[in-house]
């Protein structure tokens, strides 16, 4: 409980009289960089619950420190295996993390899971941020739940996913698990900054298959039909198999197939396979010396990801640009101007011609 206290009030403003209000209102003392940094590196799970905050902050001052801490960690992160797993709503993601982190732990372990969810509507906070989807991960003294919520941004994907990751790292765990809101684009995202994606499916694949999107097949690299327990045990195989089969007609990827396999979150049956497949291709990459690339690459489109990220919010804030923006957008919906000169207009107002040069 001390951690949920920890990360619902960090940030909230400051009393207008803190000695009329409970201890537990005050507002706490922050922290240095340097104890934030001893804190994360020594695994104390109440400062890296407040260094996770930190980075998430909009506050500039905030944002500045979290950019100096990452920095200083960065030479004690990249030695943990990332894993993003994906799959729409209902089958059984929380309860698959749930079963694969108590199965990681009990091998001696340690397992950070980003659970990223879907951002509240009224004050941007995560809908489903009391880890209650994973009671036994959240008690257990080896693995650390983060609920972190989406904010909006690409499909699901926090827009520090990669930071938190980074901090877990440099806390010393040695599994990343990343679940995604399974929406949008927040597959891409994900799969951008891990070295294997995991796909759950459900069983009786027959309309499913004509929905998948061959960018998800491009991406995955093990396919686990969940829920292959009791009388969907037989839909499940069906499903495997006619992924397996989808897979090799449509992706174009004979020298790197997905392992496609079946398991049973709930019974705790075909857990591990599914983490021996995982094992087995992060020791691939890393062996071939794949691994290394692959993450310089996701480094590169982390960057511009961050300044296309900071340009959007410029000029979203820019004076000049909130200036004609309501009238702008209101031209546009009554279809007195078309999005692409309401576009010009706005960049200009930026300070930027239409061909991008400066003006």
């Amino acid at each position: 409980m001390q951690i949920r206290r920890l990360f619902l009030n960090h940030g909230q403003a400051e009393p207008l009289s803190s000695e009329t209000l409970p201890l537990s209102r005050k507002r706490r003392r922050e922290l240095t960089e340097d104890e934030y940094f001893a804190g994360v590196r020594s695994a104390d799970v109440a400062v890296l619950a407040r260094a996770l905050t930190l980075i998430e902050s909009s506050n500039p001052h905030h944002q500045m420190l979290a950019e100096n801490l990452v920095t200083r960690l960065l030479p004690h992160t990249g030695k943990s295996l990332r894993v993003g797993i994906t799959g729409v709503p209902g089958v059984g993601k929380s309860t698959f993390i749930d079963a694969l982190g108590q199965y990681l732990t009990r091998g001696g372990l340690r397992v950070a899971v980003l659970a990223v969810d879907p951002s509240s509507a009224l004050n941007g906070g995560s809908i489903l941020g009391d880890k209650t989807r994973m009671p036994r991960l959240s008690t257990n003294p080896n693995a650390y739940i983060r609920p972190s919520p989406s904010a909006g941004t690409l499909g699901g994907v926090a827009r520090k996913t990669r930071e938190s990751m980074l901090l877990c790292e440099a806390a010393g765990y040695q599994v990343v698990l990343i679940e995604t809101v399974g929406v949008g684009q927040s597959e891409t995202a994900v799969a951008d900054m891990t070295d294997c994606f995991v796909a759950l499916m459900l069983p009786g694949a027959g309309d499913e298959l004509q929905g998948i999107k061959r960018g998800l097949l491009e991406l995955v690299d093990v396919v686990a039909v969940n829920k292959a327990d009791g009388p969907t045990q037989a839909p499940a195989e069906l499903a495997a198999q006619q992924y397996r089969m989808a897979l090799q007609s449509l992706t174009g990827r004979h020298d790197d197939m997905p392992t496609v396999l079946t398991c049973s979150a709930l019974d705790e049956r075909g857990v591990d396979a599914v983490w021996d497949a995982v094992e087995h291709r992060h020791n691939r990459l890393q062996s071939n010396g794949e691994l290394a690339e692959k993450r310089l690459r996701q480094n590169l489109r982390w960057l511009w990801g961050i300044v296309d990220d900071q340009l959007r919010s410029a000029v979203r804030t820019y004076p000049a640009v909130n200036a004609i923006r309501d009238d702008l957008e209101r031209e546009v919906l009554e279809g007195k101007t078309s999005a692409s000169a309401a576009a010009r207009r706005i960049l200009e107002a930026f300070g930027v011609r239409q061909d991008g040069s400066p003006k």
